[in-house]
């Protein structure tokens, strides 16, 4: 066919279809690959991955991506009226493409990141070369190159817009004037994300939606939304008044209809509302014209989600739910005047002691004010003593209405379970800087731990921390810097970071270099400038100042934490004679799947801390381990009141 590529066919892996209106059909072709060689026995063909430095994926990405790869294709178009002529979009160099307007459109957006493949080893920003490609005129226009953004076109293709995070502002390509415009330059408020605590350039707020005939986008900042002309002709309006940052509270769009894709001057927009201070949710309601345009409809101490709106009428139907309340269904005919419950889902719950939920604050040992949550028993006695279990990630404090349903851990504990069974649980928010994300927990978490202390109703001689992956190497670096808690538990824990920076996330095939130059493990450095941060920041080498009790789980098909950091751990640990367990779940990636597995780390968890905070006798498998032997007919559950374990060291720091 004229236009298809000498040696390509059409791929049967890309279902042809038709644009929106029909006058397009859209199609994959891929180039044709050779015939698999049979004449050569599969035990005369060697099995082996080729690594070598120019690559620019990496063989173990390279094999995780392998079945999409085989299948890959190339958009083209036909049209119905000319079936001998093919129009080949994308291709083997610039292999993405999307087509404006539900495929209808004059314009189509083509872009690649190949040639940056090879710094996303340690450069998690991708980059990208883009194009518009004009239907009409057949002329193609590159937009820029290096984006550090990906494009994306308007609701009806006139523009497309990206977010440049190093200049950290909005713009907008005109596809049919060809100029580009700073969307954000000239609003005072920033666009990027003020929270930001990772050594790499911030995200923005998002984008809302577009306007009919894309005359306008709605852009998000903290708290509020603005109304932007993509041609700068109009000056930004704050379409919400400015009423988001003067009351703390973050209004975000919400499309209500799947099927449309831009707003007409005649729709009332639903917006979410989130107060920052208070945490409760709710909605409000947006008029595009008048006087008072923005309404509130509800905001409560609860967690709204799973919003339907009825398709011809303001019927809206929710699940409404907190701490406390489990999800039930809710509907509303007079947007939230009033709402009719429909369904009691989980009545069970009133015949347990469930729990309540609230904030607390406190001033980091840096002087930072932080936020957390208090979970306590719902029959709690001020002028009792209660253990305590400390959960922590980054921060947990806008989950203050959040429902947990009671289960099986995949990984941490379950809150409404310690709380139902008498232990308080507090997740403190954590504040990080760049090159210390050890020191920023201890300052953070410790200090939170210390001011709860202080109140009478906490047993402060049994305090005991939890977490798991980032969570559970925080975890593993406080019991090298604090006596003060009483036992510990570290799901899947990066311990030595000088090992772990060279290692592979195989559940992606990735390496894991940007992880600690750029994101999460925040060193903000590579390894071979700054080795002293890698080693300071990890837990393996202080391992002799550990006195607390800690149980590890890490399993041994971990796609995320290489397996061999809890082992190194463990093995060090278990060197220097400390109390120390590690649950390797077989055939298990980062977080539990298997029910089976998670109700054993549940009830290994249990024993643990029950055994340590509450004094409860050890069981087997602490006192005694479980055998290879005995493996999968015993599992030592049972409680050994023949031995005792030396409690561990009461010194402080």
């Amino acid at each position: 066919m004229r236009g298809l590529p000498s040696g390509w066919i059409f791929s049967d892996d890309a279902k042809p279809h038709f644009s929106k209106n029909g006058e397009r059909i859209i199609l994959g072709s891929t180039p044709k690959r050779p015939a698999k060689d049979t004449t050569i026995v599969g035990f005369e063909v060697a099995s082996v991955d080729v690594w070598t430095w120019k690559d620019p994926v990496i063989q173990p990405q390279q094999l995780v991506e392998l079945k999409d790869e085989l299948k890959r294709t190339y958009t083209g178009i036909i049209y119905p009226n000319k079936p001998n002529a093919f129009i080949q979009l994308a291709d083997k160099d610039i292999p993405y493409t999307a087509i404006s307007d539900e495929e209808n459109g004059r314009f189509a957006l083509l872009w690649t990141d190949l040639p940056y493949l090879l710094n996303q080893q340690w450069d998690i920003e991708p980059k990208y070369d883009a194009w518009v490609w004009d239907l009409q005129t057949n002329q193609k226009t590159q937009i820029a190159k290096a984006l550090p953004g990906r494009p994306a076109l308007s609701a009806q293709g006139n523009f497309t817009v990206w977010w440049n995070g190093i200049e950290k502002q909005w713009f907008a390509f005109d596809n049919r004037s060809k100029n580009t415009q700073n969307l954000t330059s000239g609003i005072p408020v920033n666009f990027w994300n003020e929270k930001n605590d990772v050594p790499s350039n911030p995200g923005s707020y998002g984008i809302g939606v577009w306007g009919e005939n894309d005359a306008f986008v709605l852009i998000n900042d903290a708290f509020d939304i603005w109304k932007i002309e993509p041609q700068g002709r109009k000056k930004p309006e704050n379409i919400t008044q400015n009423a988001g940052r003067t009351d703390s509270v973050t209004f975000r769009y919400i499309n209500t209809d799947p099927e449309k894709r831009f707003i007409e001057p005649k729709d009332v927009l639903l917006l979410s509302a989130f107060d920052n201070k208070t945490k409760e949710n709710g909605y409000f309601t947006l008029k595009q014209k008048g006087r008072n345009p923005l309404e509130k409809r509800v905001l409560d101490k609860y967690t709204f989600s799973s919003l339907n709106k009825a398709k011809d009428t303001d019927v809206y139907a929710f699940l409404k739910s907190n701490f406390n309340t489990s999800p039930d269904l809710y509907v509303t005919k007079n947007e939230w005047k009033t709402a009719e419950k429909l369904t009691d889902i989980n009545p069970q719950m009133r015949d347990y002691n469930w729990g309540t939920a609230e904030l607390f604050s406190w001033t980091s040992f840096d002087g930072v004010p932080l936020q957390g949550i208090l979970y306590k028993p719902e029959n709690f006695d001020p002028a009792k003593k209660y253990p305590v279990m400390i959960y922590f990630y980054e921060k947990h404090s806008d989950e203050l209405y959040r429902y947990f349903p009671p289960a099986p851990s995949r990984s941490i504990i379950n809150i409404p379970f310690y709380v139902s069974r008498g232990y308080i649980v507090f997740t403190p928010d954590i504040h990080y800087t760049v090159g210390h994300p050890g020191r920023d927990a201890y300052n953070s978490v410790v200090a939170g731990a210390q001011a709860l202390a202080a109140n009478k109703w906490v047993d402060k001689g049994n305090m005991a921390i939890q977490g798991q992956s980032w969570g559970g190497y925080q975890v593993a670096y406080l019991v090298t810097q604090t006596d003060m808690f009483k036992a510990a538990g570290a799901g899947a824990p990066v311990s030595n970071m000088t090992s772990a920076y060279g290692g592979i996330r195989w559940e992606s095939g990735r390496s894991r270099q940007f992880q600690y130059e750029q994101t999460q493990s925040r060193i903000g450095a590579t390894m071979n400038d700054s080795l002293q941060l890698y080693i300071d920041n990890s837990p393996v080498f202080f391992a002799d100042k550990v006195h607390t009790p800690l149980l590890i789980m890490h399993n041994d098909k971990d796609g995320a934490v290489p397996w061999y950091q809890g082992i190194e751990y463990f093995m060090t640990l278990r060197r220097l004679g400390k109390p120390v367990w590690l649950l390797q779940y077989n055939d298990e990636a980062h977080n539990l799947v298997q029910r089976r597995n998670s109700k054993d780390l549940s009830i290994r968890l249990q024993q643990f801390f029950d055994h340590y905070l509450k004094g409860a006798p050890a069981p087997v498998w602490m006192t005694r381990g479980v055998p290879a032997t005995e493996k999968g007919q015993q599992w030592g559950y049972e409680l050994d009141d023949r031995e005792t374990m030396a409690p561990p060291s009461s010194s402080k720091k």
